[in-house]
């Protein structure tokens, strides 16, 4: 892989005890281009600014799309992936999705086992933290024909950060907004389908929520996912969640949970939430815990929610299956514990 370092590394100025998430990034970035029917070779440059121009196909018809992963080190300073396969898999679903050039897997995860490996000086050592990485892509033909485009670039950018959600948070039941619907691309890690719950989650900041859980787009009547998060719920011994769909993401988190679940002898179930079935449980005691899933936070304990009106305040939970979860999830992926289903990626590649 062509390699072009940075002559001066920004490593030293970084104050790790100060991260913020997502606004601090590493030295370098992998880019590639599709042009005249084929992708580029993947290489890797110095983090900056990129020339696109006014005319640029994403920024009138929004064909861009992203993933989210972590690197991890261990206590010797082996660094690691975690399924990044399945992040693969499903970058290249919305691709699909979006008429979008699918990467070939194998040229994707060569890029980011080069990228982390020049990079691993910047995956933290304290724990709650790690190296978030973003892959993305977007559409950079410069036409505004209300086609799919016939350029886009290819990017991996690398940001060290600490825990997304420090403490337990509130969220607000949906009724009006919806995330997305049947038949169209919630399932899709598309750049629009965050931009537009960006304004029903200021509405919900405003009356104290720090996130918006989103119901079916037809009833409202069902829970699908909390913010950007999947959602679990426990009621008594057994945790339920969402079945993915056209409308629920096809979390990494979440699978590996509901696979841990099984490992740990946790009672899982798949299937459709009713809001009137949380309701009845927070009233008869049957509602023990709330959490949501995803790479950015691991585990988000949800300590109240609010329908209608009126906010539901939760006790923590006892030995919660949130906590447990995100030990056994953490503890693989940083090494600390055996890996059974063979889901670290060990990084390899010699820069």
């Amino acid at each position: 892989m062509k390699i072009n370092k940075v002559a001066e590394s920004r490593f030293g100025a970084v104050d790790y005890k100060t991260l913020p998430f997502g606004s601090l990034f590493t030295d370098h970035m992998v880019v590639a281009d599709y042009k005249d029917g084929k992708w580029s070779t993947p290489e890797i440059v110095p983090y900056g600014p990129m020339t696109m121009y006014p005319s640029s196909s994403v920024l009138h018809y929004g064909q861009a799309l992203f993933e989210g992963m972590k690197a991890y080190k261990d206590n010797e300073g082996n660094a690691f992936l975690f399924r990044p396969d399945q992040n693969i898999k499903r970058f290249n679903r919305s691709c699909e999705r979006l008429a979008i050039p699918q990467m070939d897997e194998q040229a994707f995860l060569s890029a980011l086992d080069h990228l982390i490996a020049l990079e691993r000086q910047w995956i933290p050592d304290e724990e709650g933290s790690s190296l978030y990485i973003r892959p993305f892509v977007f559409a950079t033909e410069p036409a505004i024909k209300a086609n799919p485009a016939l350029e886009y670039r290819f990017c991996i950018i690398c940001a060290p950060v600490a825990s997304y959600f420090a403490d337990a948070i509130a969220v607000k039941i949906e009724e009006k907004f919806s995330r997305a619907a049947p038949g169209g691309f919630g399932y899709a890690k598309a750049a629009g389908n965050y931009a537009g719950q960006f304004y029903p989650t200021e509405l919900a900041k405003a009356e104290g929520y720090q996130q918006v859980v989103w119901t079916d787009a037809q009833t409202h009547s069902y829970l699908e996912e909390a913010g950007t998060m999947n959602i679990f719920v426990r009621f008594n011994d057994t945790l339920v969640t969402s079945p993915v769909s056209d409308t629920i993401l096809d979390g990494i988190t979440r699978k590996s949970m509901i696979a841990l679940c099984k490992d740990l002898g946790i009672k899982v179930e798949e299937r459709a939430i009713a809001v009137h079935e949380l309701l009845e449980g927070f009233e008869n005691g049957n509602l023990i815990e709330l959490f949501g899933a995803g790479t950015a936070a691991v585990v988000s304990e949800i300590k109240s929610f609010g329908y209608r009106g009126i906010n539901y305040e939760l006790d923590a939970a006892e030995d919660a299956f949130g906590a447990v979860l995100k030990k056994a999830l953490t503890d693989i992926q940083r090494n600390r514990a055996e890996d059974p289903h063979e889901w670290r990626y060990q990084i390899k590649a010699n820069v």
